[in-house]
């Protein structure tokens, strides 16, 4: 394993607008905002430092090759409920990247507290919907035309689910837990 994983930091705002142009717009669609934006990013850094996101980078030889962000609205209705977003770099798909990203946004859900999490993708994205589903999400709503290219073409948009505490009840009952 060649990659680090770490936190976004405050200096990296350029190093993701970086990695966010390598990435095809087709990935950058359920984001619900255009990640090569530098607005964009600057919100999320407000964000982080308000404490609605936690934000983890993967590093390869200096570059961001992934990202992972857990998104919660802690004085909403649904503060039990953090949204996962995962963004691997097209060449390093398949890697382990995405994967280790994941867990680790996970392991900072659970400090969090939370009780379910969604991630959302677009149907094709086949990859990505079995790397969640191997974690023990599952397909809980599929919005259809939901998002907009640029071009306007609609595309579906897939809302994958977890209950943290019925999948670990199973765990427990499959004496699967660590």
């Amino acid at each position: 394993m060649s990659h680090h994983i770490r936190r976004f930091a405050p200096g990296d705002r350029d190093a993701m607008l970086a990695f966010a142009n390598t990435l095809p717009e087709h990935d950058l669609l359920f984001l619900g905002r255009d990640l090569k934006h530098p607005r964009v990013v600057d919100a999320w850094q407000s964000a982080i430092e308000e404490g609605w996101i936690d934000s983890l980078i993967a590093e390869d030889g200096g570059a961001f090759v992934g990202t992972a962000a857990l998104v919660r609205d802690p004085l909403g209705w649904s503060a039990h409920v953090g949204e996962i977003r995962l963004l691997v770099a097209p060449g390093k798909r398949g890697s382990g990247i995405g994967r280790d990203l994941l867990e680790a946004i996970y392991a900072v859900a659970m400090e969090r507290g939370l009780e379910k999490l969604t991630a959302q993708m677009t149907p094709d994205q086949i990859g990505s919907v079995m790397l969640f589903e191997s974690l023990g999400f599952r397909a809980e709503a599929l919005l259809k035309d939901h998002v907009r290219d640029r071009d306007g073409k609609p595309h579906d948009l897939a809302i994958l689910a977890h209950d943290v505490a019925r999948v670990s009840a199973h765990h427990r009952a499959f004496g699967l837990d660590e």
